[in-house]
């Protein structure tokens, strides 16, 4: 299969990459990368598909928000976690859907916080639950047998720069993490989220 991956270069989307190339062509961009993509920037995800041409899998391993305790967040700040996390992978999803092939598969990534609170997590809670929301009531939808899932990881082992961040979680592994994301490019899942706690 030829993959593509946004993100490819993070602790999620390098596990993602790893669990993945030896069985398949795996494309990592980044907005640091050539080509590169901006998933805020709905032109240039246009851009970066129609360098790439079809792909059998999407994956994306992006997102960001605010952390700030739940009285301190502005609407800027909500905004800002629903267009860093929430948009920014359904413009991946929106504009690349017509460019993966037949029976082909969009991974979108989620994170714990969707389940478990942290302190000054909030922001990032709404938008990962938006997240899995709209993978489980769009999922049916898509057209052409292309399946739509997510995985939703914990804080993961080899991003220790986290660990104060997420008091008592007991992190997860790369490994388990790359085949989560293998689980939804080769399974037969649909609207799936992947929880790995």
């Amino acid at each position: 299969m030829r993959i593509l991956i946004v993100g490819a270069s993070g602790h999620v989307g390098s596990a993602a990459a790893r669990a993945l190339q030896p069985r398949h062509e795996v494309i990592g961009v980044s907005r640091s990368t050539r080509p590169a993509v901006d998933l805020l920037d709905p032109a240039s995800v246009e851009r970066l598909f129609a360098g790439l041409g079809e792909v059998d899998a999407v994956i994306s391993a992006y997102g960001s928000a605010p952390f700030k305790r739940a009285p301190e967040l502005s609407a800027e700040d909500l905004e800002a976690a629903f267009r860093g996390k929430v948009l920014s992978q359904l413009n991946l999803l929106r504009i690349g859907l017509d460019h993966v092939r037949d029976g082909g598969s969009v991974t979108l990534t989620t994170g714990i916080l969707a389940r478990e609170p942290v302190p000054t997590g909030s922001a990032a809670a709404l938008a990962n639950g938006a997240v899995e929301a709209f993978v489980r009531s769009a999922a049916g939808e898509l057209p052409r047998g292309i399946r739509l899932n997510a995985v939703s990881p914990t804080v993961l082992a080899s991003a220790p720069a986290y660990f104060d961040a997420f008091p008592g979680f007991e992190p997860v592994s790369d490994e388990r993490v790359g085949q989560a994301f293998v689980r939804a490019v080769e399974g037969i899942a649909n609207g799936r989220v992947y929880e790995l706690d």
